[in-house]
C-alpha cells in the first residue's frame, strides 16, 4: 500500500534525498561551471538598476526580517525582469502541487510550495529571511521539487534565496542523478553589490536555456 507523505516533513536533509532518490553531489569539478565561467558582462544601465534594487532591499531589510512576498517584490521580480526571463521565449508558471511516486519505497511524496518555474529549466525557491530557515533545510526541499522536472535529458537549474543570501543549483537526473552548488552570494556584504554576480549567472543560464530550447 502506497503511503502519502508531505515533502516538507519527509525530506528534511540531504541524507533523505540520497536514500530516496540515489541523488549524490557530483565529483566532477566541471559539472557546474556555468556559475563561474563565461559569464556575460553587465552594461551601465544594468549596473545602475542593480544598485537601485540592492539599495531598496537594504533599506527595507535594515528594519526587520522580510516575508516571502516582500522578497519577491523587492528582489526576485526585478531581477528576473532585468534578466529578460519574463520575455520571449520564456514562460513562467507556478507549481501548486508536486507528486513524486517512489514505488520501491511505497511512498507518494506530495507538496505544495511557492516555486517559480521558467521553462521547466529554472526553478526559483524563496524562503523567508529568518534565521530559523537555513539553506540546509531549503536545499533538500528545492532539490526534491526539481526532481519532479519532466525533462530528464536536460540539466535543471535552481535558485534558492532568503533575500540575504542566494545560491544556485544544477541538477541532472538522467542515469545517475547528481547535483552541484554555486558559492553563496550575500547582499549584506558592505561596499560590494553581489547582485552583479547573481545577474551575470542568471544571464548565463538564460543563454543555455535558449540554446537547449532550439536543439
Amino acid at each position: 500500500m502506497v503511503q502519502t507523505r508531505p515533502i516538507g516533513k519527509t525530506i528534511t536533509s540531504l541524507d533523505d534525498l540520497e536514500e530516496r532518490f540515489n541523488l549524490r553531489p557530483t565529483e566532477n569539478e566541471q559539472f557546474f561551471c556555468e556559475w563561474s565561467n563565461k559569464l556575460p558582462e553587465l552594461n551601465d544601465s544594468e549596473v545602475a538598476t542593480l544598485d537601485q534594487i540592492r539599495n531598496r532591499f537594504y533599506r527595507h531589510r535594515k528594519r526587520s526580517s522580510l516575508a516571502e512576498g516582500t522578497i519577491n517584490q523587492l528582489l526576485i521580480s526585478p531581477l528576473l525582469t532585468l534578466a529578460g526571463l519574463y520575455d520571449e521565449p520564456f514562460f513562467v508558471t507556478t507549481e501548486p502541487e508536486v507528486e513524486l511516486l517512489l514505488e520501491d519505497k511505497g511512498e507518494l511524496l506530495r507538496g505544495r510550495i511557492d516555486t517559480l518555474i521558467i521553462q521547466q529549466q529554472l526553478w526559483v525557491l524563496v524562503v523567508e529571511s529568518k534565521s530559523t530557515i537555513a539553506f540546509s533545510v531549503a536545499l533538500p526541499q528545492a532539490l526534491t521539487y526539481m526532481m519532479a522536472n519532466p525533462n530528464l535529458e536536460r540539466p535543471v537549474y535552481g535558485l534558492i534565496t532568503n533575500g540575504d543570501e542566494f545560491q544556485f543549483i544544477k541538477l541532472l537526473i538522467q542515469d545517475n542523478p547528481q547535483y552541484d552548488l554555486s558559492n553563496i552570494f550575500s547582499l549584506l556584504l558592505p561596499r560590494r553589490n553581489q547582485l552583479y554576480d547573481i545577474m551575470r549567472v542568471l544571464k548565463r543560464i538564460k543563454q543555455i536555456m535558449i540554446q537547449t530550447s532550439v536543439e
